[in-house]
């Protein structure tokens, strides 16, 4: 699969790019990228507006409140490379991809 496209199974806001599940940022929103689950970790990059990130994995981390809700949820979208799943727009309040670890 070299081209994106839309799963059955997938949620509405939800493309699947070579089996792995982008989800969009919250509109209107930069996006700080952390090297790990919490804002003590340090800024890797920031997001730009209107994008959509893949998770790999989730695991908890520091609570955090956002567009979508408060969550301790922390999507890992590269190696080394976390956001606030309060930022994510997955349409869960729980895991949508593997424990990271």
């Amino acid at each position: 699969m070299t081209v994106e496209e839309s799963s059955a199974a997938a949620e509405p806001n939800e493309v699947v790019t070579m089996g792995v599940a982008r989800y969009p940022i919250a509109p209107n929103c930069r996006v700080n990228v952390r090297s790990g689950p919490g804002t003590k970790y340090g800024i890797v990059r920031t997001l730009a507006l209107g994008v959509s990130v893949p998770i790999y994995c989730q695991t908890p981390g520091e609570t955090v409140t956002g567009p979508y809700g408060t969550t301790n949820l922390w999507d890992n979208i590269d190696s080394g490379e976390f956001v606030s799943d309060a930022y994510v727009h997955t349409g869960s309040d729980g895991y949508v991809a593997r424990h990271c670890g």
